[in-house]
């Protein structure tokens, strides 16, 4: 018996909806995000209504962390759009972002490395004779995908 190609069933499809985006702005730097609606409002439900991009929230979460004091979210909120706010009236160039500054400042840091400080083997007593062997990459270190 043949089968013809009526017979046979085509696998169903995967109906792919469009997701929703917004782009909004940091209220603390001014960078702009594109974001889910949901995103959006998860991060406002956090930080008092408030839209701060993903690098802010980092920075105010190091803010409460370095406090002596124990601080609130807003209270950390509050010193990093101060931050902000500052660091924009001080840049000589008004239309310089903080991020691109971080950019520039990483660069730069990178362009001309430091010397090392010392041998560090000569600060400690009692190591001076041990030489183990130097640790080499021999290959990657992600995991294979191939099997």
């Amino acid at each position: 018996m043949a089968i013809s190609g009526l017979d046979t069933q085509t696998p169903p499809r995967k109906v792919t909806v469009p997701i929703e985006i917004q782009c909004v702005k940091c209220e603390s730097c001014g960078f702009t995000e594109e974001c889910t609606p949901a995103y959006i409002l998860r991060v406002r439900e956090r930080y008092q209504g408030r839209w701060i991009c993903g690098l802010c929230i980092e920075a105010v979460k190091d803010e409460a962390l370095r406090s002596d004091t124990l601080i609130s979210t807003e209270e950390a909120l509050d010193r990093h759009i101060s931050f902000c706010e500052k660091f924009r009236k001080s840049s000589p160039d008004e239309t310089e972002h903080p991020i691109f500054a971080m950019g520039k400042i990483l660069r730069r840091s990178l362009d001309s490395p430091r010397p090392l400080r010392s041998n560090s083997t000569s600060v400690l007593t009692g190591i001076e004779g041990v030489k183990g062997p130097s640790l080499l990459r021999s290959e990657s270190c992600f995991t294979a995908l191939s099997s």
